[in-house]
This record gives C-alpha cells, sequence and structure tokens, in this order.
C-alpha cells in the first residue's frame, strides 16, 4: 500500500509496535529448553493483549500465531514440541494485524555459544539489510536494493536463497511489488514516496535453493546449510525510509 493520510500513519504505527513489541519478548526467551510452541504462547499472549491477530493465520490460514525456524529451516516454520538446543539459530517472523493494517518483521538469535560459521551468517544478514536499507529511496528501482543486498552476501561469500523475496504489504501480507534479495533487471519498478513494503535478506551458509517440507508450510535449505532472515517494515520517503518495526 501507499499511505494517503494520517490515518494510515497512525495505524500502520501501532501494528509496527505490536510488531517490534512481540519480537522483543521473543528473543528474551530463546534459550536452550525452550520449545519453539512456547515461544508461540508469549506471541499470542501480546497480541491479545494488544487487540492484534496473527496475519498469517488470518490470511493463509497459518497453524500457529507467528513463523519460527530453527537451523536449516528458513521461513514458515511452524512452531511447536522441538526445543531450542544451544548453538541453534533460530528465526523468529512476525506478522501481525491490528485495525485493517498489517506489519512484518523477523530477526535471527543465536542460543548459546554458536559456531563461527552461524555468527558469521547473522552478522552479515544485519549488514545486507542495512545495505538494502541505503538506496530504498523514492525515485530509485526496487531491484536497487536486491543488488545491494547480493553484493553484500556475496562478499561475505554466502548465499541468497533467491525464491524468498520482499513485498510490499500494508491492507494484507503480501502486495504489490514484489522486492527480490538479488538484482532482477525485470523488476522495473520504481520507489514512491509513502510506499510500504518489506526488506528481509534471507541467505545461507551454502545453497541458494530451498524446498517446501512434507508439513507443507516449513522451507529448508536444500542442503541443510543454516539459514539467517532479517527483515522490518518500511516507509519509502525522498531519505532514509521510515522503520515502522523498529520504532
Amino acid at each position: 500500500m501507499s499511505i494517503t493520510s494520517e490515518a494510515d500513519w497512525k495505524g500502520l504505527r501501532e501494528i509496527g509496535r505490536v510488531v517490534r513489541l512481540t519480537l522483543d519478548a521473543l528473543e528474551r526467551q530463546v534459550q536452550a529448553g525452550v520449545s519453539t510452541g512456547e515461544l508461540d504462547q508469549v506471541a499470542a499472549q501480546i497480541f491479545a493483549a494488544n487487540g492484534a491477530c496473527s496475519a498469517p493465520a488470518m490470511v493463509y490460514g497459518f497453524p500457529g500465531t507467528v513463523l519460527i525456524c530453527v537451523n536449516d529451516e528458513v521461513v514458515h516454520g511452524i512452531p511447536g514440541s522441538r526445543r531450542l538446543k544451544p548453538g541453534d539459530v533460530v528465526k523468529l517472523d512476525v506478522t501481525a494485524e491490528k485495525g485493517g493494517y498489517m506489519a512484518d518483521a523477523a530477526r535471527t538469535v543465536l542460543v548459546g555459544n554458536a559456531s563461527p560459521c552461524a555468527q558469521r551468517l547473522v552478522a552479515c544478514v544485519h549488514s545486507a539489510f542495512e545495505q538494502g536499507l541505503k538506496v530504498a529511496r523514492s525515485g530509485n528501482r526496487v531491484s536497487e536494493i536486491g543488488r545491494a543486498i547480493e553484493a553484500e552476501v556475496n562478499r561475505h561469500r554466502f548465499s541468497v536463497i533467491r525464491a524468498l523475496q520482499g513485498h510490499g504489504i500494508g491492507k494484507t501480507i503480501h502486495e504489490p511489488p514484489s522486492v527480490p534479495n538479488y538484482y532482477n533487471p525485470r523488476q522495473m519498478d520504481v520507489l514512491t514516496e509513502g510506499l510500504v513494503v518489506t526488506i528481509e535478506p534471507i541467505i545461507s551458509c551454502g545453497s541458494e535453493q530451498a524446498f517446501e517440507d512434507r508439513d507443507g508450510w516449513t522451507v529448508r535449505t536444500n542442503d541443510g546449510s543454516l539459514s539467517a532472515h532479517h527483515e522490518h517494515t518500511v516507509v519509502i520517503t525522498r531519505d532514509c525510509p521510515v522503520l515502522l518495526t523498529a520504532a
């Protein structure tokens, strides 16, 4: 969506606040021995206390409140009985709805003393996000975001998972335009003032390919390599984008 009123700003800032609040609480709870289902209950409690709903459950019938992935699981992981172990790489992906507005953000959290590869991977996904953010200005093409992200990931000798990408958001989860994490010259859309999108590098230590697991939701790396995901919902302006899910 594109912001056209003060009501839009108010609604998006509020749901962005709920998403950030939820991610903060989940990150504090990530530790060895905690199950992904218990983390999901924490998110459900925060949503209920703030009058928000799970957008994936609302739009797609996702069987949980938030998406939680571990190690080679990339996106769309279903919370359940799995208990976290030292060294795990945990992706927390929160998409919420309130008052007709939606926002989406994700973090990668390490459990205890993770491997050097995992630590470098998480540092890379953060720096890739920052590089994409630098070119997310009105008047630039959407493809410049992917170009910047891909260059940073390649510099660290990791891989962009090419099938997964950012997207427009606001009134529903996935809106135009698509925001690839690699340079795609066929993506000719231009960023405009007030456009609301997610910027979300999704990367791995190995393969750039991924597949959907038998549960019909969880996406995993083809080679079992570790993955990382970092995301914010942002509003495009002439200058630095407004990070709705970081306020």
